[in-house]
């Protein structure tokens, strides 16, 4: 025997059907909160670098309201201008990827990405110390025509018996 009880309308409802929905609800409610959450992680880590914040899918409960079940936000991923500023890019890009507590499929595959971006960053540094170094120059330091010509000349000038 099914019970039921009286809704504000007088209208009878299985008990069992009011606990389903509820326990539906309750999941939406669930999965809403992780989605928005871990989309929040991915904002907050990747500030700078969000082209378009946080965008949900979302389905209608059945109790009338929205609630997301998945969610995406945008990130510039393009590398820098030197392999400095693309190295500093792209950790920042991975950390942004990785921010949530659960990272996705999706998340994980941005941040190998990001990776990779770094790891080339790093090869096209070390040529260029490497080449600094055979020219003799200071690889810290960038090349200064104007700095070595000023340099030249003084040297020139004492030479000369100044």
């Amino acid at each position: 025997m099914q019970q039921s009880t009286s809704d504000a309308w007088g209208a009878r409802t299985p008990v069992r059907q009011d606990a389903e929905t509820a326990q539906k609800v309750a999941r939406l409610r669930e999965i809403d909160r992780k989605v928005r959450a871990h989309e929040a992680a991915h904002v907050a880590a990747g500030a700078g670098l969000v082209t378009r914040g946080a965008q949900f899918t979302t389905v209608r409960g059945p109790d009338g309201q929205q609630y997301a079940v998945a969610g995406d936000v945008r990130i510039d991923v393009s590398p820098g201008k030197t392999p400095e500023e693309t190295l500093q890019k792209a950790e920042r890009i991975r950390a942004a990827a990785l921010a949530p507590a659960d990272p996705s499929p999706q998340d994980r595959k941005v941040a190998a990405q990001a990776a990779q971006m770094a790891a080339q960053a790093r090869i096209e540094l070390a040529k260029a110390q490497q080449e600094a170094t055979q020219r003799g120059q200071d690889p810290t330091q960038p090349e200064d025509s104007t700095r070595f010509q000023a340099q030249r000349a003084l040297a020139r000038y004492r030479a000369n018996g100044a």
